[in-house]
């Protein structure tokens, strides 16, 4: 899987001075609403003014896009993307935000709000079928489903930055020998790099691990053919389930295949018997699955 790292201290567009609004008093937003962060939720609002610099820095915004904000919780981010944005759709799923969120942007005229789930609309109709990037503060239980929601999009956006904790964006990162689900996840699609890290005492309230800001610069095409794309992962489901394991006998124990069926697979494939899961590239994947799909149509023929 390709990908980098970038400058830890600015990406490429550095966030103009002017733009910078005033804080936002989220503690004192949460009193007069009578509310508290959710914990079931994992609300942690980014609040710090040059994380949230950093957060947009990563986005490359000039002024003239479309952002996409997922998880807009208080406004705190949604504030910094509107002055170097053409338009922010905010989406925010917990709808006991949506009016201290209203208070919090009342006065930016290219914000609209939408309270839903992410995961249930349709991006290219969300967005209007614009071009747009997508900035988010996502919590760890929802990472891997959002991105495939986002990036198997019929209408897909070609940036993704998004802040979450810094351990799964190390994980996000791994090349082979340490690969993940979730990284393969990403390296289907695109090319990750991680923009810098996040203190815990940036977020209100206070988390218990630091975060990172990764980006996604999303490929024109899959890596893989489309085709293939849910048979590498219901393969790649049954590796990863056992990953301690080696392979052969982690995907004979994960699909109910005999150990010397899934030998003659890996053989096929050009790939070692002893060979686990985290060491597999995408390609590798790929290969594993049209070889099992090929003894399949010979045991059927």
């Amino acid at each position: 899987m390709s990908g980098g790292r970038r400058d830890d201290s600015l990406s490429r567009s550095a966030f103009p001075s002017h733009a910078q609004p005033a804080p936002l008093d989220v503690r004192w937003l949460l009193r007069k609403y009578g509310l508290r962060p959710d914990k079931a939720l994992a609300q942690n609002f980014l609040i710090d003014p040059a994380s949230l610099r950093r957060v947009v820095e990563a986005a490359d915004l000039i002024g003239d896009e479309v952002v996409l904000e997922i998880g807009a919780g208080l406004g705190s981010l949604t504030r910094f993307l509107a002055p170097v944005s053409r338009r922010v759709v905010a989406v925010e799923f917990d709808r006991r935000l949506i009016p201290p969120l209203e208070e919090a942007v009342a006065s930016l005229t290219n914000v609209s709000i939408v309270n839903d789930d992410v995961l249930s609309l349709d991006l290219g109709d969300l967005m209007g079928g614009e071009t747009y990037r997508v900035v988010a503060n996502i919590p760890y239980n929802i990472t891997s489903i959002l991105i495939r929601h986002l990036m198997e999009a019929p209408h897909p956006s070609r940036l993704i930055v998004l802040t979450l904790q810094r351990e799964v964006a190390e994980r996000i990162m791994a090349g082979p020998g340490e690969m993940s689900l979730l990284a393969l996840s990403v390296g289907v699609y695109g090319r990750p790099s991680l923009c810098g890290r996040i203190a815990a005492g940036a977020f209100y309230p206070r988390p218990s691990v630091d975060s990172a800001v990764l980006r996604i610069d999303v490929d024109d095409r899959p890596r893989i053919a489309p085709s293939m794309i849910d048979p590498v992962f219901a393969l790649a489901r049954a590796g990863f389930g056992q990953k301690r394991k080696k392979l052969v006998n982690a995907l004979a124990s994960g699909l109910d295949e005999s150990r010397s069926t899934v030998a003659g697979w890996l053989e096929e494939a050009g790939i070692p018997a002893t060979t686990r899961a985290q060491e597999l590239t995408v390609q590798d994947w790929e290969r594993l699955t049209s070889a099992r799909q090929g003894a399949d149509e010979g045991r059927s023929s």
